[in-house]
């Protein structure tokens, strides 16, 4: 499995505490299936740090990257980030403030769980204009998606990508979530399901149970599709 959306880096929001955490996701996620881990610290969060692209970022990056090689733990760790969306979000990305999912051309970005979805499509509409495929984190945990579920096929023919989290589907964020989840997952709207994990302890890196739950109650050829 390809995990997109992991809190994995020591130290630099509320993900892993210290590097000794870190690498211990690292191997509880590769015991559970996953191969390919993209790091996606929160960027751009109002009130707190940054955390753009520098050197803070590769320091922790390159660190925890040896760390795991050094262990022998079998996963690849690429670069990432999931940035919190605000009107100076295309000027970030024009002035390479952010970090695309693995060098790619798709960039993980959130919105405010209380948002509103007209500023939702005008965000989206400015990463698309920088070139770059926005992939919307937790989608069925905004509450405008919940109140109105074809945001989501709006999204996708703009052209946007739609991330769910593993835990949605296990009812970690409650029933309306959860349900948001599966019906986004049964009409084939999501295009990754992710860990979203922040540590050992709380928002785990386990994936696998989702993925037997997607492959049972819908499709384990979009199972496949959604966690490989």
């Amino acid at each position: 499995m390809t995990d997109i959306h992991m809190h994995i880096l020591p130290g630099f929001d509320d993900g892993a505490r210290d590097i000794y955490e870190s690498l211990e996701m690292a191997d509880e996620a590769a015991r559970d299936g996953v191969t390919d881990i993209v790091a996606t610290p929160h960027c751009n969060v109002p009130g707190m740090s940054g955390n753009y692209r520098g050197s803070g970022y590769e320091e922790r990056f390159s660190a925890l990257k040896n760390a795991i090689a050094q262990e022998r733990i079998p996963v690849k760790l690429h670069r990432g980030m999931e940035v919190f969306a605000t009107e100076g979000l295309t000027k970030l990305i024009r002035d390479e403030k952010v970090l695309t999912l693995a060098g790619s051309r798709y960039l993980l970005v959130e919105f405010d769980f209380g948002g509103d979805p007209d500023f939702a499509d005008r965000i989206l509409d400015g990463i698309l204009s920088c070139g770059l495929v926005p992939v919307v984190a937790h989608a069925e945990r905004y509450e405008f998606v919940r109140y109105d579920i074809e945001t989501v096929e709006r999204w996708r023919k703009k052209g946007c990508l739609i991330q769910l989290n593993k835990g949605s589907f296990t009812g970690n964020f409650g029933g309306e979530v959860m349900e948001a989840a599966f019906f986004i997952a049964s009409q084939r709207l999501a295009d990754a399901v992710a860990s979203d994990a922040h540590g050992t302890d709380r928002r785990t890196v386990y994936m696998s149970r989702a993925r037997e739950i997607v492959s049972r109650e819908i499709s384990p050829r979009y199972a496949k599709y959604l966690f490989d």
